[in-house]
């Protein structure tokens, strides 16, 4: 069976009771478990903050701009409330992806699939990386136990709803409301991020540049052995900033001291995470939040993720604000679209890519 071109969910729906090899990960990889075999979780008292951030007067200003901060060089993600994203829109685009997933048949799915030696094209698929990083490096052949349907919305000239799936009905319109409401958060939070930094407002925006902007709905079937598998494994995201929204299920963590630390669902919140782009533009006192997903043998489970990207034209490297003599460049200048073809090809392994790109001092 050419397991790299199965769905997972059809493995998981199918009823076996051993994860294939190819989706196995090293023992350095596996998540850490109790003795009934459930992931370890980790208590309220330490997990990723909640801030307010478009809900306050001028005067509360500053006091979110220092609590995105702290969040921003301790994290590298923070939720976010009072977002100003319809909460109608936000169950809706959980909605409309579960019923692509768990009510639209495997063939209606497979005519959406998108092009498996392809990196990062549009549709229905399960296998991310490129052939050659398997030949480069042995883990990178590990299956991810997901599958996903990615839709490319901005700009304009990239969005084809036709390419959407038409089930349930509103689909398409669904993704691209939600599409045109996420730019418009990712853009005011830039804009407190660059404040955060003592920056303009404009000056990270302008960095990046015209959003490339995709949704990726990933769905994350059941898994009979959970102790052994990774729902996504341990990466940071390429780009400028993601906003994520999970469902109830849970399963998302982030690497923080050394310890992998679970977020915590909230239904109606915004979780922001920081990518590797930021962390160069703010020159390293901003990091991207390297994290993964983990599996259960119950429930399947849901997330939505909106990643912002410069376009593959642009040259990123630390603000100019933030270098001095005493405060040189960490970061050597990377073209965005050289950046993404390394990812891909060699995998992300952790945060191996940015840092490739530190600078010797």
């Amino acid at each position: 069976m050419d397991f790299q071109m199965m769905r997972v969910q059809s493995l998981s729906e199918g009823g076996i009771a051993e994860v294939p090899a190819q989706y196995i990960q090293p023992p350095e990889e596996r998540p850490p478990i109790s003795d009934d075999l459930t992931v370890i979780d980790n208590s309220d008292e330490d997990n990723v903050p909640m801030i307010d951030v478009f809900g306050f007067d001028s005067e509360q200003r500053d006091t979110v701009c220092k609590l995105i901060g702290d969040a921003c060089a301790q994290w590298g993600a923070f939720h976010i409330t009072n977002h100003g994203v319809p909460v109608e829109l936000l169950d809706q685009i959980r909605g409309v992806g579960l019923s692509f997933f768990k009510d639209c048949p495997v063939k209606d799915k497979l005519k959406y699939a998108c092009d498996p030696n392809s990196p990062a094209s549009q549709g229905y698929g399960s296998k991310m990386l490129r052939p050659e990083a398997e030949a480069e490096d042995e883990t990178s052949t590990v299956l991810d136990w997901r599958d996903y349907f990615d839709h490319h919305t901005l700009p304009l000239s990239r969005r084809d709803p036709s390419r959407w799936p038409h089930f349930p009905s509103n689909y398409r319109q669904v993704v691209a409301h939600y599409s045109d409401e996420l730019k418009l958060v990712a853009q005011k939070l830039l804009g407190l991020i660059s404040e955060s930094l003592g920056l303009p407002t404009s000056c990270i925006e302008d960095a990046v540049g015209e959003f490339y902007q995709n949704i990726t709905i990933s769905y994350y079937p059941a898994c009979p052995q959970p102790h052994l598998t990774l729902g996504l494994q341990s990466h940071s995201d390429m780009g400028a900033i993601t906003l994520l929204i999970q469902d109830h299920v849970g399963g998302l963590q982030i690497l923080k001291d050394s310890r992998w630390t679970t977020v915590h669902p909230q239904s109606h919140s915004i979780l922001v995470i920081l990518a590797d782009q930021m962390e160069i533009i703010t020159n390293g006192k901003y990091r991207s939040a390297q994290h993964r997903a983990i599996t259960n043998s119950s429930s399947p489970r849901l997330s939505v993720a909106t990643f912002h990207d410069p376009a593959k034209t642009v040259k990123i490297s630390p603000a100019f604000e933030l270098t001095s003599n005493s405060s040189p460049p960490k970061y050597r200048e990377v073209k965005y679209g050289d950046y993404v073809s390394s990812w891909y090809t060699k995998g992300p392994k952790g945060k191996r890519n940015i840092d490739a790109l530190l600078i010797n001092c």
